[in-house]
């Protein structure tokens, strides 16, 4: 873990002085440069939870890409893992989604 660091910074659009405090050195010599375009929705809700937060841009999405791709956080998640407990809850024909019968007159 770093040392905290506080940064000064003015926000845009703002005559006031802010305070961002982040864990890790807000420069680290150890650090590659990437560039990164993102649509305007996505570029708003970044900029609004770094304001939330208190933090940069960067040490959030910094943040965000560590918590997604940690080691053991598992494979993507399926959408039978997202409905497990739902699936044989319904009764009915066991062959629904592969017996064309059940198609007959659908959409009619």
């Amino acid at each position: 873990m770093h040392p905290l660091v506080v940064v000064l910074r003015r926000w845009p659009n703002s005559p006031k002085i802010g305070i961002a405090q982040t864990q890790a050195p807000y420069y680290d010599e150890g650090m590659e440069t990437i560039s990164l375009k993102l649509p305007p929705a996505l570029q708003s809700l970044l900029k609004a939870e770094a304001r939330r937060r208190q933090t940069t841009k960067s040490e959030l999405v910094r943040d965000c890409l560590a918590q997604m791709l940690r080691p053991g956080r598992g494979a993507i998640v399926s959408c039978h893992d997202l409905a497990q407990d739902l699936a044989g809850s319904l009764h009915g024909p066991r062959d629904l989604a592969t017996n064309k019968k059940y198609l007959k007159g659908f959409g009619r």
